[in-house]
């Protein structure tokens, strides 16, 4: 995987027939059953973060930080190396394989002496293939041998990928390649969790529970929300099949690694502990925030996640984004988490009843990340941020008296605004208790500058439990400085229990996002989900989109109708874009009517994308489809960089784009031909996030047709 897939198949078509005969001709054996994992693995793996740039000082200091911070004493016991430890050959005299010496100074076996000596296991990196995914040396054909090194080293944990592997092109030829391996570690007689990494390409959850103690069951994560969010659906259907020993892997997690925000991150590790998923570090953790080793180090999510039941929660509803997983404990609880998708804030959730808990008066909700506990009658229920994530840990209340009834809020009419129009913004206050919740009041914080009638303060008395009550303003924004502006609105319950002695309070928050519209000449079209907005000469699309390409044509734009004629000049900057995708695309487009999105020809764009550099791309046969790339080998040109300046000119019906990186040097990305070109053309910014679902937004200033 690691974006070398094309030098990965380009390498297994000439490795010779031979190899495949020779594991073609290995049964698969008994079942594994080494004792080990019987709760998913904890650690560290240095990929995400680092790449092909591991080291012995890393993978050492990473275990000393593992002891000083508390780590080690949360349950984090592997440190574990990835790809491109070793040598590109073999020893040639015994075969084996060599740790490279300016990396590892001290051999791997030195390392795990240190990673011993500090109470922590060492893992390492293999591959089921003639090459890793680096191009060092695999272990196809040499699985005892390899085996029996990593023993002698006193490795405790393989992590076994799948690049390379000599055309193995079926879910027989898959098993029998891990299997290989499985019992060449079996043979050794050294303790070694076995993790295999084929992809999911061949339903692993449904075999390799037989061959290895984890089996990932997706392609690489990114450090992105929609990435990550992408992992979990893969993920989260699969929980038949994990058990102690036998674990379902979505790979290791990003934490701290700077692409999503910590709430998203709070949800990374909520879902991957709900989903009893192997817990590994990705980030660099000598340099990780408080905020991150607050997420690390949360032993009450921690223990659901090592769980001795070593149940995967089931989602039990997954409507509108709004997804409520459940998971059964050892001790008879249960984990419930409400995961919101989406971008607005939601209140849902379940009942005791639904999730499988015994009838009881009154049950207690703990909240894994406010450390704190309210009473239910049932209702498993709480107000959700956007893309955020609440994790209860449920049992019957012993003592239902002795915690505040659960109150919810929740806000409504606020998703999204137009700057200085009024809008009707209700919070619902809602007693899920047994207990009532007294002398109730309900506040509205908005932003400074905001006008809000007829005041912020609503008292609301007595709520029964059970029961809810409302109370509603009218709101106006004021026009943004920029064409969106996010704002966070927060509606806050304050109310009494036991018979009015105590108190507490809840509250809920909203992001708004206030546009300011778009103004004449510009106009605005969307094949896909979208927004749009302007404030003096900058412009702005936020949205999604499965692609611009071949059959796809998901975009939105802000564009000028009939502006684009010969001798025309067109050009903007691109002064950000959300990083959905490595090939989602923001630039300038060309089409004889932007608004026919899958029928019109003369059809162009010049494109900055996050991970693809610069490219043009065009419609060759007047189809109203783009076909033709102006860079080979599905790649861009130059390393894209933001803000990126854009430019294209016309003569005829051909189109010279460039790109710039400072606004005043200009490199030529292509000249094309697009023969379906009409005299005079749309011409406007654009945004496709190539991620259908996963919104973000594009910010553009300057755009200029002369």
């Amino acid at each position: 995987m690691r974006r070398l897939l094309s030098a990965v198949w380009a390498m297994a078509l000439v490795v010779p027939l031979a190899v495949v005969t020779t594991v073609a001709a290995q049964a698969p054996a008994a079942a594994l059953d080494n004792g080990l994992a019987r709760t998913p693995p904890m650690g560290f793996n240095d990929w995400n973060a680092f790449g092909c740039s591991v080291s012995e000082k890393l993978i050492k200091e990473t275990a000393d930080y593992f002891v000083s911070s508390g780590m080690k004493a949360a349950g984090y016991e592997y440190v574990n190396i990835d790809d491109c430890w070793m040598t590109h050959q073999r020893d040639p005299g015994t075969g084996r394989l060599v740790p490279d010496p300016d990396k590892f100074p001290d051999g791997i076996k030195g390392t795990a002496d240190y990673v011993h000596s500090k109470g922590l296991k060492l893992g390492i990196y293999e591959d089921a293939g003639t090459k890793t995914c680096a191009g060092y040396p695999g272990s196809l054909g040499h699985e005892q041998l390899d085996a029996q090194t990593f023993a002698d080293w006193g490795v405790d944990y393989l992590k076994y990928d799948n690049c390379n592997n000599a055309g193995s092109d079926s879910q027989d030829s898959y098993i029998q390649r891990y299997t290989a391996m499985r019992d060449a570690l079996k043979a050794t007689g050294r303790p070694i969790v076995y993790s295999i990494c084929e992809w999911g390409n061949f339903d692993p959850a449904t075999w390799a529970g037989d061959v290895g103690n984890l089996w990932r069951t997706t392609g690489d994560i990114h450090d992105g929300y929609g990435s990550m969010v992408s992992i979990f659906h893969q993920n989260v259907d699969l929980y038949p099949h994990a058990h102690p020993g036998a674990w379902n892997d979505p790979d290791m997690l990003e934490i701290g690694n700077g692409g999503m925000t910590d709430r998203e991150y709070r949800s990374h590790f909520s879902l991957w502990s709900e989903m009893a998923a192997p817990l590994l570090a990705g980030t660099d953790l000598r340099e990780a925030t408080p905020a991150t080793m607050d997420i690390y180090l949360n032993r009450e999510v921690i223990a659901v996640d090592q769980d001795p039941l070593g149940k995967q929660a089931r989602p039990l509803s997954r409507a509108d984004g709004h997804w409520v997983l459940d998971k059964p404990l050892a001790n008879g609880d249960h984990a419930v988490v409400l995961f919101n998708e989406t971008d607005h804030a939601a209140t849902f959730g379940t009942t005791a009843k639904a999730v499988g808990l015994p009838h009881a008066a009154a049950y207690d909700l703990r909240d894994l990340w406010a450390h704190s506990t309210t009473e239910t009658a049932g209702r498993i229920a709480a107000s959700v941020p956007a893309h955020g994530t609440v994790m209860y840990r449920v049992s019957t209340a012993s003592d239902p008296e002795s915690n505040p009834p659960n109150v919810t809020v929740g806000l409504s009419g606020l998703k999204n605004a137009t700057a200085g129009e009024p809008t009707t913004v209700t919070a619902t206050v809602s007693d899920d208790g047994r207990l009532p919740a007294e002398h109730a009041t309900v506040s509205l914080d908005v932003p400074d500058g905001w006008s809000v009638k007829p005041g912020t303060t609503a008292h609301l008395g007595t709520i029964p439990g059970g029961d809810r009550d409302s109370a509603s303003w009218t709101v106006v924004e004021p026009a943004p400085a920029k064409p969106f502006e996010t704002w966070t609105v927060r509606a806050t319950a304050h109310y009494a229990w036991d018979d009015g002695a105590k108190s507490a309070s809840a509250s809920t928050s909203q992001q708004v996002r206030v546009t300011s519209p778009v103004q004449a000449p510009y106009k605005t079209f969307a094949s896909t989900d979208a927004e749009f907005g302007q404030a003096g000469d900058q412009l702005a699309i936020y949205g999604d989109g499965s692609d611009i390409w071949g059959g796809h044509n998901d975009y939105g734009t802000i564009y000028r109708d009939g502006a684009e004629h010969d001798g025309t000049v067109a050009q903007v900057e691109v002064t950000s874009q959300a990083d959905t995708s490595d090939w989602a695309k923001a630039g300038i487009m060309i089409r004889n009517d932007v608004t026919a999105s899958d029928t019109s020809p003369g059809y162009l764009i010049v494109a900055v994308t996050p991970g693809k550099g610069y490219v043009v791309q065009w419609d060759s046969d007047g189809d109203g489809h783009l076909d033709s790339n102006s860079a080979p080998n599905d790649q861009g040109l130059g390393d894209s960089s933001y803000p990126s300046w854009l430019k294209v000119e016309r003569t005829g019906t051909s189109y010279t784009a460039w790109y710039s990186t400072d606004g005043t040097t200009w490199n030529t990305i292509a000249t094309v031909d697009v023969p379906s070109a009409a005299t005079t053309q749309d011409v406007g910014t654009f945004m496709t996030s190539h991620s259908s679902g996963s919104m973000g937004e594009v910010d553009f200033t300057g755009f200029d047709v002369t």
